[in-house]
């Protein structure tokens, strides 16, 4: 039997050490400058000088060095200007995955188990007797013929209907989905950031339909007077505007892209923390700010019942604690027949990844 092997400890480089523990902390300073390199190395420069992040070893001077050499900034020859590069973008979406999705593992939230299993893509660790009109290749054959050695013994081999054993399995349908984020200014009013939040969560569930889901389809857009589709490479210089909040045009754009997809399964997921205050008539705006204007909540009711016909399920993720705006969400979830969650910045990753891996399971009776 092998025990344990003991072997030499090899200490890691005090260089490489810092350059993690920088490269972290520089990936949410990216998040929150919106892609401002120069903003974020002052941020960190500030940091470092408040807690003593660096040592006499390596400082921030050789972290920038290091970042140029490990292509994660390239350096404009005329301007001297730093810019992240397509390397770091990706760098962007794991972290947000691993940051997102290690706490989901952590958190009973994680469980997304269907009650109802039958054909489908992932093995699970269910069996059941074989009835009339299964698959032969949902046969477990070695369960199938440990059945056969103990009905019939060892002596004389049969394998008949009575000993079919059959492995469950889970589907997981093909599904598109688009992602709405509000950023209209109060994304970032009373002194909370909520589209660093919101930038994270995009990327996390980029790279994990990217990882897992390869056949998925997912668009992003954003909405403020305006809605206009984003590129997966734009998120982190993504910020806030000076805008009102157009929810009818975010849905509207939703459902057009969602129209182009030729899959049965359908979904919108929108992150905002406040009411609709715009809508678009014509070449004008129609905006008000105060309270809720009963013009522009039934131009977005509207939208949501016209999603339900079209089959379109909306789950809104809304990060708002006034009451008054959470009857508005129950209001319009209640039409679309669609679901609400009322969640925290901090929680707002874990629900969205539940809701979208729940989804992709289709229940098979």
């Amino acid at each position: 039997m092998i025990g344990l092997r003991i072997s030499k400890y090899v200490k890691k480089a005090a260089k490489d050490r810092g350059f993690d523990q920088l490269m972290s902390l520089f990936t949410q300073l990216l998040l929150i400058t919106s892609g401002n390199v120069p903003e974020a190395l002052n941020w960190l420069n500030e940091i470092d000088r408040k807690y003593q992040l660096t040592s006499t070893e390596y400082g921030i001077g050789n972290f920038i060095e290091d970042l140029k050499k490990r292509n994660f900034l390239t350096e404009d020859p005329v301007s001297g200007n730093l810019n992240i590069t397509s390397k770091t973008e990706l760098h962007l979406r794991k972290e947000s995955l691993e940051e997102i999705f290690g706490k989901l593992r952590k958190t009973s939230r994680g469980d997304h188990s269907s009650f109802i299993s039958g054909n489908g893509d992932e093995i699970t660790s269910d069996i059941r007797d074989f009835r009339f009109g299964d698959s032969p290749e949902q046969i477990d054959f070695t369960y199938s013929i440990r059945n056969s050695q103990i009905n019939h013994g060892l002596d004389d081999f049969h394998l008949t209907e009575n000993d079919l054993t059959i492995r469950e399995k889970d589907h997981r349908s093909i599904t598109s989905t688009v992602l709405m984020i509000d950023i209209s200014h109060s994304m970032i009013l009373y002194g909370e950031d909520r589209i660093t939040p919101a930038k994270k969560v995009a990327l996390a569930l980029t790279e994990l339909i990217h990882m897992k889901f390869p056949k998925d389809k997912l668009d992003i857009i954003v909405f403020g007077d305006d809605a206009w589709p984003i590129e997966i490479k734009d998120l982190p210089y993504l910020s806030v505007g000076p805008y009102h909040t157009n929810t009818v045009a975010g849905l509207e754009l939703a459902m057009d892209l969602l129209r182009r997809r030729k899959t049965k399964n359908r979904q919108i997921f929108m992150i905002t923390d406040g009411k609709p205050t715009c809508i678009k008539e014509g070449i004008k705006y129609y905006k008000n700010s105060f309270g809720l204007d009963r013009k522009i909540i039934n131009k977005t009711l509207d939208q949501a019942a016209v999603c339900r016909k079209r089959g379109i399920t909306i789950t809104t993720f809304m990060i708002a604690k006034d009451p008054y705006l959470q009857r508005f969400v129950r209001e319009f979830t209640a039409v679309n027949n669609g679901k609400a969650f009322y969640s925290t910045l901090n929680g707002l990753g874990q629900f969205i990844f539940e809701d979208y891996i729940k989804n992709k399971k289709r229940r098979i009776r």
